[in-house]
């Protein structure tokens, strides 16, 4: 477990929601600056296809906006430190517009298949891909029509798992697709041997 995450999110008012309903609160001592990423972390993030990803305007509202694309779209560039290309969407900006007054994120990112949910706390910053050509080219994915907008960079503080109890397992359609592939070679192949027996039979009946 990283300290610093836990740190970080036990403030003063949850330790007294700890307090009220279990009759103490954790106590963390002498947390570190940040929690580099370890290489469970860093496995798990680059075969993620999608990410929650939640700031904070300066009204104090949050906001949870969802980005996806292929395995591996958020990069680990190094262990404190991550990265994805930002393309054209509905054109509000919400996430783009909170980091400029508050560049605190929360990341959550799911692996429902496995029922497993990393949380990573860090500072971001939003940089326009029209002064990082270099980086949109090398990060533009070949299949998106959308332009890259905005290249979005991550330093991260520290992260935490968190219990997999609660967490519905579901599938992709590639991932249905897999499993189901073996179904349908042994269904194919059980059809096929239906119609050569229907068809010996038919064979024998017309010699009869």
């Amino acid at each position: 477990m990283a300290m610093k995450y836990l740190d970080l999110a036990l403030t003063e008012s949850v330790r007294r929601a700890q307090k009220h309903y279990y009759g103490h609160a954790a106590d963390i001592a002498d947390p570190p600056d940040r929690d580099p990423l370890g290489e469970a972390e860093i496995e798990f993030i680059t075969t993620r296809d999608s990410i929650y990803l939640g700031t904070v305007n300066e009204s104090g509202w949050p906001y949870i906006q969802h980005r996806g694309g292929a395995a591996g779209f958020l990069r680990v560039l190094n262990p404190s430190r991550l990265a994805f290309a930002d393309y054209r969407g509905n054109r509000q900006l919400l996430t783009t517009g909170n980091l400029l007054v508050n560049d605190r994120v929360a990341l959550f990112l799911m692996d429902y298949v496995n029922r497993a949910r990393l949380k990573v706390f860090g500072h971001a910053r939003v940089e326009d891909a029209r002064t990082r050509p270099e980086l949109v080219a090398q990060w533009s994915a070949p299949d998106m029509r959308a332009k890259v907008e905005r290249i979005v960079v991550i330093d991260v503080v520290s992260y935490d798992w968190n219990c997999p109890k609660y967490i519905t397992p579901s599938y992709s359609i590639g991932e249905v697709e897999e499993m189901v592939g073996p179904l349908k070679s042994r269904i194919a192949e059980l059809e096929a041997q239906l119609r050569s027996f229907q068809h010996s039979t038919d064979i024998g009946r017309l010699s009869v």
